[in-house]
């Protein structure tokens, strides 16, 4: 990190499109300082939609891999249901208990 000897900013790295050639410059005052060897300029990429992440999707829902517990479906009366945790409040309560019913696919909650 390189700072701008007239007035102190920190200075930027550049890239004369013509050249390729880097360089740094002051945002402020236009300075520029010529590099001794090349640098690569790190590019920030953004986030894609596929990157974020979702709790129980409808694609997840599907999938049979949760674990199971015995308790009774308020909906059909069914003793077993998929169980997940998800810290739904602040972070000094406890995790909500999530339910869904392996027969009816009903989703009900606990809160611990």
């Amino acid at each position: 990190m390189e700072f701008c000897p007239h007035c102190g900013t920190r200075l930027v790295l550049k890239r004369n499109k013509e050249t390729e050639e880097t360089f740094l410059m002051c945002p402020k005052c236009t300075h520029e300082k010529s590099l001794s060897k090349p640098t690569v300029i790190p590019k920030t990429l953004g986030e894609k939609e596929q990157d974020q992440i979702v709790v129980i999707g409808k694609k997840e829902q599907k999938l049979r891999t949760l674990p199971t517990v015995t308790i009774v479906c308020p909906k059909c009366g069914n003793n077993l249901a998929y169980v997940w945790q998800v810290q739904t409040r602040r972070a000094d309560e406890g995790a909500t208990q999530f339910f869904r019913c392996t027969k009816c696919e009903y989703t009900f909650r606990e809160y611990s």
